[in-house]
């Protein structure tokens, strides 16, 4: 068997341009890339009158060290937001927007998930569309505080208990409610009552879609993840099984500043006037064909940040063979599109792309890519996937290293992003690891260049303060994005920033 190669952990750039693996450790002792806003986190906040106090209590606690008990070398106390991230996070909200007990209970239990779902969102949605339009203050990031019943009432598979149903009023069946989506009726209260027909059956992704034209990044978090403390069992301990309380301080406080416009870290080796970019499909399901799909693209910069385009929608799904392509025109579109939005930000077109995708291009995709990019971008084709065929074991108590590789051919490789990472002294998984398959199917680059892009790219999710996630950033959030932006009949999105989507 040829010999394995490892690939050195990449490491990240903090404040003072200093380097290191693990963000964790680059924040307590640099702190951020960016310094952040002098004034701090402005947060608006909606929630219960309970939601509010576990939110206000729960930012209190950021003011002080969390040490997870035992301490352990792989997850790092929290040294306090403020300490972290170089500025003040107040324990009262910019903005709060209560509601009240018994306006939720009117909506979130009602038996039709459709309305339930929808009325739910909206009572969310329209607090904070009404402070956008009269506050004169403005807010950085919005906290969705819920309550259990929400997150779990909020998804397409859980029926409300019998006992807490509430019938649903003027009702519509499924068929015909979407039938008036695209045909009139003579009476405009069937189109109102048909509307929440028309959105797919999920809290987060309804409400992120339904706020994206109001340009508000948001954070949706459940109560019992603000106060653990509060949602005991029978026995006196927690009804979830949570990360330990600095782990949630460390994800948590890392998005805020992220979704707040500050840069917690960067790559420390990008190339300049590389960018990478990673498709998103996701099928319509309320499509009558099964055929219609929407692309996103997401862009990341080499400054480490992310921008979505939303593609068109079109026939680019093959349910025969489980497939997602574009027509020549959609590919030179999205591209296009792309390449626009780096040179506003940039002031220049990029030298070289990667585009990374789990099904590998064909020949149209790739003919559209090419006239969409020009003579001045150099295009370079990624498939990526997860390969169930290869699987390495060592001997000893842990599996092989994060970092580890197998060059197949100078266009094939195998690329473990998950393993043993000597830094935390442990390997943060459950079974043996599975490596990524890496091809280069169009455009030409060193494989070795390309395997050290994606394990970089790992280390790129700033909606969690971990060492590295298994996949990378441009694939990382793909499913999610595409539900977001099928999730309902949306209008034209424009390019937006990543942190609106997570």
């Amino acid at each position: 068997m040829p010999d394995l190669e490892y690939l050195p952990e990449p490491t990240l750039l903090f404040g003072s341009n200093q380097s290191m693996e693990d963000p964790r450790d680059g924040l307590s002792l640099f702190g951020p890339l960016d310094a952040g806003k002098p004034f701090g986190v402005r947060a608006g906040v909606v929630g219960t009158s309970q939601g509010i106090r576990r939110f206000r209590k729960w930012v209190r606690s950021l003011g002080t060290p969390i040490v997870k008990h035992p301490p352990s070398v792989a997850m790092p106390p929290f040294p306090g937001f403020e300490a972290a991230f170089g500025i003040p996070w107040q324990e009262t909200p910019a903005i709060e927007r209560e509601i009240p007990e018994s306006e939720l209970k009117e909506v979130m239990y009602l038996d039709d998930k459709y309305v339930r779902v929808y009325s739910t969102v909206d009572v969310y949605a329209k607090r904070i569309t009404e402070a956008i339009i009269e506050e004169d203050q403005p807010v950085d990031i919005w906290f969705v505080v819920i309550p259990e019943d929400i997150y779990r009432y909020g998804r397409p598979t859980v029926p409300v208990d019998s006992h807490s149903r509430v019938p649903t009023k003027n009702r519509l069946p499924v068929r015909h409610a979407r039938k008036l989506r695209t045909q009139r009726s003579f009476f405009e209260e069937d189109h109102i009552r048909s509307r929440p027909y028309h959105y797919d059956v999920h809290f987060h992704n309804q409400l992120k879609a339904r706020l994206l034209h109001h340009y508000a990044p948001t954070q949706i978090v459940r109560e019992s993840t603000l106060a653990r403390d509060e949602f005991l069992n029978r026995f006196g301990r927690p009804t979830r099984q949570l990360e330990s309380e600095s782990a949630v301080a460390w994800n948590l406080s890392t998005a805020t500043f992220y979704k707040s416009g500050g840069r917690p870290w960067k790559l420390s080796s990008v190339r300049p006037g590389v960018c990478y970019i990673g498709l998103a499909f996701k099928v319509d399901q309320k499509s009558p064909n099964g055929r219609t799909a929407c692309c996103a693209a997401q862009m990341f910069l080499d400054s480490g940040d992310g921008i979505v385009f939303r593609g068109a929608i079109g026939p680019w799904y093959n349910p025969k063979r489980g497939e997602f392509h574009l027509s020549l025109a959609a590919a030179r579109d999205l591209i296009t599109a792309a390449i626009g939005t780096y040179v506003e930000r940039v002031g220049e077109a990029p030298i070289e792309i990667f585009i990374h995708g789990r099904v590998r291009f064909n020949s149209q995709e790739w003919r559209g890519f090419i006239e969409g990019a020009g003579k001045s971008t150099k295009l370079v084709g990624v498939h990526i996937r997860e390969n169930r065929d290869l699987k390495l074991f060592r001997q000893g108590e842990y599996p092989v290293l994060r970092g580890l590789s197998f060059i197949q051919d100078e266009r094939t490789a195998y690329l473990w992003t998950k393993g043993y990472v000597p830094r935390l002294q442990t390997y943060p998984g459950w079974e043996v690891p599975w490596p990524l398959s890496v091809r280069i199917c169009y455009g030409s680059a060193d494989i070795l260049v390309v395997l050290e892009d994606v394990l970089a790219l790992t280390k790129l999710n700033y909606n969690a303060c971990i060492f590295g996630d298994g996949v990378p950033v441009t694939l990382r959030f793909a499913d999610a994005v595409g539900e977001i932006l099928t999730v309902g009949p949306l209008e034209a999105v424009p390019p937006l920033a990543f942190k609106h989507y997570i």
